[in-house]
């Protein structure tokens, strides 16, 4: 009898044990993967930070030449200006609507971003100035590198709201109150072509 209890009472606590072990397994690795997500995230933000700090100096090299295109260059400040005001907080990677709304005020600067070249291209002498030149350069890898990064980024949320949702995963990210992760979506503008006519 006393055998039999003790063989029990082994199993028990070895499944209680082995229990612990996948779980404690689980956590960790969810930890780790959320880690990534929010590493990419940072990166994210640096490239974008890096598209905010070079607007200003786009600014001022154009309004040195089309002052007069003061709407244009008005768009630009203020939609840089809304996107420096916005709660970039870490709970952004688990709302979609948050991050919605970051991704609208981006798709806002690019937008002005975008009319304020169009503007450039009728100054001939600005779009030759050294300094437009520069900044329009790095300008264009800044936009290089947030598509990177953006990419980067929803890669990490996928790998880790894929293995969230595994099983016996999901039990412990539920019970731990891992949520998964939002994605970068394309502009709504992006679902329509371009018309180009000669």
């Amino acid at each position: 009898m006393k055998k039999g209890l003790l063989i029990v009472l082994g199993v028990i606590v070895l499944m209680v044990l082995l229990g612990a072990l996948v779980f404690g397994g689980t956590y960790n690795n969810l930890v780790t993967k959320e880690e990534g997500v929010k590493g990419a995230w940072a990166q994210v933000e640096s490239v974008y930070q890096r598209r905010l700090d070079l607007v200003p100096n786009l600014v001022a090299t154009v309004k040195g030449y089309a002052a007069h295109e003061k709407e244009t260059l008005q768009n630009v400040v203020e939609a840089r200006s809304k996107i420096s005001k916005m709660n970039l907080s870490p709970e952004i990677l688990n709302s979609p609507d948050a991050l919605a709304k970051f991704q609208e005020a981006q798709t806002q600067l690019t937008s002005a971003l975008s009319r304020l070249m169009v503007v450039v291209e009728q100054y001939p002498d600005l779009k030759a100035s050294q300094n437009f030149l520069a900044l329009q350069t790095q300008l264009e890898g800044t936009e290089n590198r947030i598509t990177v990064e953006r990419q980067r980024f929803n890669e990490a949320s996928q790998d880790f709201n894929a293995f969230r949702r595994r099983f016996p995963n999901v039990i412990v990210a539920n019970v731990t109150g891992f949520q998964n992760k939002s994605y970068f979506q394309a502009d709504q503008d992006a679902k329509t072509a371009p018309q180009v006519k000669f």
